[in-house]
């Protein structure tokens, strides 16, 4: 990582007052990053140009817009869709404003993206979570078109993903979409997928199943890991899948 201000301390330091004036000017210069969260040249320049560097959920409402508009005309489908998206979120009314915000300035499509993306590179949960979110987006209205896909396959390259995995989430993304309306028996396999047990399996297997990821996902544990707000938003929403997909089996099989 590139800070640039640090860069820059050590040396003006260094032409000042040779090895000690560059060891006190990247001392004082890493300060400066770290007060104003500046962490490459590239971001920089973003803060130069006036443009503030995004919330992580400001940036998911971001790329959304810059989707959305990516065909030239933003349709009812993609407005839905993010607001679907806030309720995802569980977001706040103020939350909701910022994101509204947010969405109409990607729609502008001015963000140097590949600088936001990149600080997210090491959050793996949260990357995934924007990808799926992106693709969510891009059926919005029934059809991923080729500029969104392209869109979403670059930015999962900035977010270090290979260009099958990030396409993979897409197929995913399609198939829960078009079981949004499945019968009984679509929820049913589709529950026992979540857990990751098969038809036969018995009852304690199946509650054990359960048990290991709730603990394994619950937004608790995962905050207690240092996740950030993205994340324990994705956990909670991963913890409700599995009560629903655990609720579901339970039923179907007869069993407490």
């Amino acid at each position: 990582m590139l800070w640039p201000f640090t860069v820059m301390g050590g040396g003006v330091g260094y032409a000042i007052a040779s090895i000690p004036g560059a060891m006190l000017g990247a001392l004082l210069g890493q300060a400066l990053d770290r007060r104003l969260h500046v962490q490459s040249l590239a971001e920089l320049r973003e803060r130069i140009s006036g443009r503030s560097v995004p919330r992580d959920d400001e940036l998911i409402f971001i790329l959304l817009g810059r989707l959305a508009k990516s065909d030239g005309r933003v349709v009812d489908g993609h407005i839905q869709q993010a607001r679907i998206e806030m309720q995802r979120m569980d977001m706040s009314d103020p939350a909701k404003r910022r994101a509204i915000a947010a969405f109409n300035r990607g729609k502008d499509g001015r963000d140097n993206l590949r600088v936001h993306l990149t600080r997210l590179k090491p959050q793996p949960n949260a990357a995934e979570g924007v990808l799926r979110a992106c693709w969510r987006m891009a059926w919005a209205d029934g059809k991923a078109t080729r500029a969104e896909r392209e869109l979403i396959v670059l930015w999962g390259k900035w977010l270090g993903w290979p260009a099958d995995k990030v396409e993979a989430l897409s197929s995913k993304e399609d198939e829960q979409r078009a079981r949004a309306p499945a019968s009984s028996g679509g929820e049913y396999q589709e529950a026992l997928r979540l857990l990751g047990v098969r038809a036969d399996a018995e009852p304690a297997q199946i509650k054990r199943a359960y048990r290991r990821l709730l603990s394994r996902h619950h937004p608790d544990k995962v905050a207690g890991l240092g996740a950030n707000p993205l994340q324990v938003r994705d956990a909670t929403e991963r913890t409700r899948e599995l009560h629903s997909a655990y609720a579901v089996i339970k039923d179907k099989r007869g069993f407490r």
